[in-house]
């Protein structure tokens, strides 16, 4: 791995030969990069951007969750108790009907 990151910095530096003197211009050209080193540089360079951001994803996908959970709490809870209050109209409607039934014929409920 460190020959990887090291032929990425070799490419700049002038080697000398043996009597001190640089090689030609063709020798200090800068080497291509072989493939499987590119994605190795790519791969590197992605997970120090992840490690950067890591923190600041983890606190935004918490911010979501929350909000999400809240929502959905506060949409069971409105569902329940429209039904609780429905159930109890219900039962007001039934004892209405009861009175009516039992309360004093005339000719304006028969």
């Amino acid at each position: 791995m460190d020959y990887l990151i090291g032929a990425a910095q070799n490419v700049t530096q002038h080697e000398t030969n043996m009597e001190g003197k640089t090689e030609d211009a063709s020798s200090t050209a800068p080497k291509p990069l072989t493939p499987a080193q590119t994605r190795l540089l790519k791969r590197q360079q992605e997970l120090e951007h992840w490690k950067r951001h890591s923190k600041q994803l983890r606190s935004r996908n918490l911010i979501t969750g929350l909000t999400i959970g809240a929502f959905v709490l506060g949409l069971f809870s409105y569902t329940i108790l429209s039904v609780r209050q429905e159930r109890s109209m219900d039962e007001i409607d039934d004892e209405a009907k009861i009175i009516v039934m039992k309360g004093p014929r005339t000719g304006a409920n028969s």
